[in-house]
């Protein structure tokens, strides 16, 4: 028996999401008293047996660059075999797109129960339960799995990376893919240095910012603070920014360790999309702003004069003023 993690990927990258759910699944084992392995589908540049010193043991890895383009039907088909071969009793998942994707066709296949969002390890004192938000955040869940093989797929940002020694031993697994009933025809990439739901820190814009052509600060804030760009519904809705920076409720929900939101009242539905967020800081001249009692820390002052102000301490700590 063991415990499998789902190895996610891009442009030959394993994302920051992947080191955090392998840290989850070799402290699940460690606690349960199995070992951790890992499934890693498709070609990457970085070297697998790394992933060992997150604490897994072994990596079975389908190493074909068909593969590389995601269709959930393909990767469900091939991980519930790997699963099933090595007599997997929990799948750990990254609550994200490809996680989104996977987790719940796996679960039907392998009649394995499923919790999405999970924000702790299990409590498995008394059975199998585990801890997630609900209500957009709101409130906690205590979930009880009953079925013999578990699927959890952790929030990002939920659970710390814990990186020590070791190296993995790597096992090619020769599998031939069905042909994919998906072709994948093209690629859009969001814009921006840094994915949005990678990003440790987030920088975000509303419609306090007037116009595109006032987002100048914004921009050379998130770069001097090495962060990624946001922006809530109304500002995307206007065409200000792209759709794929609106974070929200609608948009993309993220769980930066920093969130510092400028010129955004706070609407619930925007709230709901960042409250994950370790720590909220947030600029409104309005000092009534909702998003207020949300922040731990609140400037109420116009951004156009704090901003600058901001920027010019940032450089100043960075020595580049």
């Amino acid at each position: 028996m063991s415990i499998l993690v789902f190895i996610d990927h891009a442009d030959g990258h394993f994302k920051k999401t992947t080191y955090e759910a392998l840290s989850y699944g070799a402290a699940l084992a460690k606690q349960t008293g199995t070992q951790a392995e890992a499934v890693l589908l498709g070609t990457v540049s970085e070297d697998a047996a790394s992933l060992g010193k997150y604490g897994i043991q072994k990596v079975h890895q389908v190493n074909q660059e068909a593969l590389n383009a995601f269709d959930p039907q393909t990767y469900i088909r091939i991980i519930a075999g790997i699963a099933q071969a090595i007599q997997a009793t929990v799948i750990v998942f990254s609550h994200n797109s490809s996680g989104k994707a996977i987790a719940p066709g796996l679960s039907a296949r392998l009649k394995a129960g499923l919790v999405t969002g999970a924000i702790a390890l299990p409590d498995t004192s008394q059975g199998f339960l585990v801890k997630k938000n609900v209500f957009s955040g709101k409130a906690f869940a205590i979930v009880s799995i009953k079925t013999p093989v578990r699927i959890i797929s952790l929030n990002p940002n939920a659970y710390p990376v814990v990186a020590g020694e070791g190296s993995a031993e790597v096992v090619q697994e020769a599998l031939a893919p069905e042909a994919a009933k998906v072709k994948l025809k093209s690629v859009v990439r969001a814009s921006g240095e840094i994915p949005l739901t990678e990003a440790e820190i987030v920088v975000s814009g509303g419609r306090g910012m007037k116009g595109p052509e006032n987002w100048g600060p914004i921009e050379e804030l998130a770069k001097l603070l090495h962060a990624a760009t946001a922006c809530s519904r109304p500002v995307a809705d206007a065409g200000w920014r792209p759709h794929g920076e609106h974070v929200g409720q609608t948009g993309v929900a993220i769980a930066p360790n920093l969130y510092i939101a400028v010129g955004i009242s706070g609407a619930i539905q925007h709230l709901a999309g960042v409250n994950r967020s370790k720590v909220i800081v947030v600029i409104n001249k309005d000092p009534e702003a909702p998003f207020f009692k949300a922040a731990d820390y609140g400037i109420a002052g116009d951004a156009f004069e704090v901003l600058p102000k901001l920027i010019g301490a940032v450089k100043k700590l960075r020595g580049l003023a």
